[in-house]
């Protein structure tokens, strides 16, 4: 790293917010004041780490095929860190490291790599010490005294992350942030989560999830949250909106779920999550106020959707408007404790065949009153296969590429993404039901 001033690639203009003049670290004279530079693995450093330590805000670390036995922790702002070949950078984590690449400064851009076999996450993006610590006990949950701390800002995309023993990509404690046209498959827990943020901020959308515990999770996470333009198939369970006392900032409310595909989530070959869920298209547990509209959910044999309540947190007003259900063992069913039950949840132009109880879409339309008590019902389940180690799960073909990772600058991550536009977001087209099929056009 000697010559690396040298062989730095300049790039003019000022930097993304800072970084201006003084050493790059080499001990080699002067970075020209506002200027970014591309910093390239290993022509520049031998490692990720290595390039990562010597960037300033705006400046890329662009690395190229190969695999690096590393974990990345990325505590400058806005940089970003991207392959050359999304399916030939590797971060390995040879099961001995628990992330692959934590973020830990806002605006940072994770793009155009694969991550694979952590023992907990392959990209973690945490504005909380104990979530990066991985505390013993803690699962990396944020279960202390100390005030909420969120990343404020935040983008992850065209990532692959496989075979990771808790979650592939984990965005825990941040906010104003994206995950798109990303791949995860192999989470012992789930492929892609979101959790202990109020309001987020956060778009999830245009993902594949498969083979994971759970596709998505989102736990304690809402306000501006929303899973848009998801493929979620053949995992155990789809999708999850739930509240945790593990994490902070109960409860969970206030989500969008709309124009995904949630289909056929009973598949065996998949690590086995602690509650042993199954053949579930998306599951409610103490959510409240959310919005599921125009997806498509499928041939899960459980249920397309439950909705249900802890023993001390409701779900409530929770509108379920204009999706199509085919082929689940039933379409929408709820089930709550009596302690707890719900209040306001709703059916508003839904294609469906079987409820639990029988006719919601009459006794329970929207609007419906909020203090309308939602009626309980239960139902057979069907029974779960045992899972099998994360570490065995079928390893992914290549994905789509960043567009123009070789030649484009560094990102700019905005300060607060742009929120979609619930009305523009149609339901998939039944098509996409076919195998290697995408919901959006990454």
């Amino acid at each position: 790293m000697a010559a690396l001033l040298g062989a730095l690639t300049l790039v003019a203009g000022c930097s993304g917010g800072g970084g201006g003049g003084g050493d790059d670290g080499s001990g080699k004279g002067q970075r020209p004041e506002g200027a970014r530079v591309t910093i390239r693995v290993p022509g520049d450093a031998p490692t990720i780490s290595d390039a990562v330590s010597l960037a300033h805000p705006g400046d890329l670390v662009l690395v190229a095929p190969g695999v690096y036995r590393e974990s990345v922790r990325i505590d400058t702002a806005r940089i970003t860190l991207r392959g050359e070949s999304r399916h030939k950078v590797v971060i390995d984590g040879q099961l001995r490291r628990p992330n692959g690449v934590v973020v830990t400064a806002p605006g940072v851009a994770v793009q155009n790599l694969t991550v694979q076999k952590n023992t907990q996450n392959g990209v973690l993006v945490t504005g909380s010490a104990a979530a990066v610590n991985g505390l013993p006990g803690s699962g990396g949950y944020d279960t202390g005294d100390e005030p909420v701390r969120l990343l404020k800002s935040f983008q992850v995309s065209h990532v692959t992350a496989t075979r990771n023993g808790l979650y592939g990509i984990y965005a825990f404690s941040a906010q104003n942030g994206v995950i798109e046209h990303s791949y995860a498959s192999g989470g012992a827990d789930s492929g892609i989560y979101v959790g202990q943020c109020k309001p987020c901020r956060i778009v999830v959308r245009d993902n594949v999830a498969e083979l994971n515990a759970v596709g998505y999770e989102g736990t304690n996470a809402g306000g501006d949250m929303y899973v848009v333009g998801n493929r979620l198939v053949g995992n155990r369970v789809g999708l999850t909106t739930n509240s945790d006392h593990q994490e902070k900032l109960l409860p969970q409310r206030d989500a969008v779920i709309a124009g995904n595909l949630i289909a056929d989530n009973q598949q065996s070959r998949t690590p086995e999550q602690a509650d042993g869920g199954w053949g579930l298209g998306i599951g409610v547990d103490g959510g409240s106020d959310n919005q599921f509209i125009r997806n498509r959910i499928t041939g899960n044999t459980n249920a397309g959707l439950m909705i249900t309540a802890t023993a001390d947190l409701t779900a409530d007003r929770n509108q379920i408007v204009g999706n199509t259900f085919t082929a689940n063992g039933v379409d929408i069913g709820w089930t709550f404790p009596t302690a707890t039950g719900g209040q306001g949840n709703c059916l508003r132009g839904n294609v469906l065949r079987r409820t639990v109880p029988a006719g919601l879409e009459d006794t329970a339309p929207c609007p419906v009153p909020a203090t309308s008590r939602t009626p309980s019902g239960s139902w057979a389940s069907p029974t779960a296969p045992a899972g099998i180690p994360f570490t065995d799960v079928a390893a992914p073909g290549p994905q789509p590429e960043f567009p123009g990772a070789t030649t484009t600058g560094a990102t700019a991550v905005p300060d607060v993404p742009a929120l979609p536009d619930i009305a523009d977001i149609a339901l998939p087209s039944a098509s996409l039901l076919a195998a290697r099929a995408r919901v959006g056009n990454s």
